[in-house]
């Protein structure tokens, strides 16, 4: 990532320029001329997590609390850009943890969905950052997250599937038993 965000918007903005040309447009054109700015804007704000550190986000409202039972936090609305074709994948994530003497603010957990999810992504790749992020920070007696998104790249090109739902999940500690994690998912069940 470019520390110099002007810099950086200047390039994409070239990018953009250089990319609507390619294809034939007039980028003198009225709807035109102001998209690489609009686009390189839009980038910046959908990759805005290289400049975030989920595990100080964390930290930053971390709590002594005796508290030991499952902790949810579902349907975190994200989009994030798939790696492969910079389009948009989408939906929602859930996220449950077993505190072990420290729990987070609530709203940190979604704002570690975001530091992750606003960069170039994969979806596994996202569950397991949030996991270990999560693990790592915390030191929770366990862990589970379940990402269940949209992918435009299958849904406007290639196999065009427009009602496909793709669904992940990581776990570790409390919910590698199966008791633990059906609690978890049974209670995502009851929305």
């Amino acid at each position: 990532m470019l520390k110099d965000s002007e810099k950086a918007k200047e390039m994409l903005m070239q990018s953009c320029h250089n990319m609507l040309q390619a294809i034939g447009e007039d980028v003198n054109r009225e709807g035109l001329v102001k998209t690489p700015d609009r686009v390189a804007r839009a980038i910046l704000e959908a990759t805005a997590g290289y400049n975030e550190d989920p595990e100080a986000i964390l930290r930053g409202a971390m709590f002594k609390e005796d508290y030991s039972q499952m902790v949810i936090v579902k349907d975190i609305d994200f989009y994030s850009l798939c790696e492969h074709h910079l389009l948009p994948f989408f939906g929602k994530v859930h996220v449950a943890y077993i505190p072990n003497g420290y729990i987070t603010g609530l709203s940190k957990i979604a704002r570690v969905v975001d530091a992750f999810s606003r960069r170039l992504q994969v979806q596994e790749r996202l569950t397991l950052q949030i996991k270990e992020c999560i693990q790592s920070t915390l030191n929770p007696l366990g862990v589970m997250v379940v990402v269940e998104a949209q992918h435009l790249c299958m849904q406007m090109r290639g196999i065009k599937k427009q009602n496909s739902i793709t669904t992940t999940s990581d776990f570790c500690g409390a919910f590698n038993q199966a008791k633990t994690r059906e609690e978890f998912m049974n209670l995502l069940r009851n929305r």
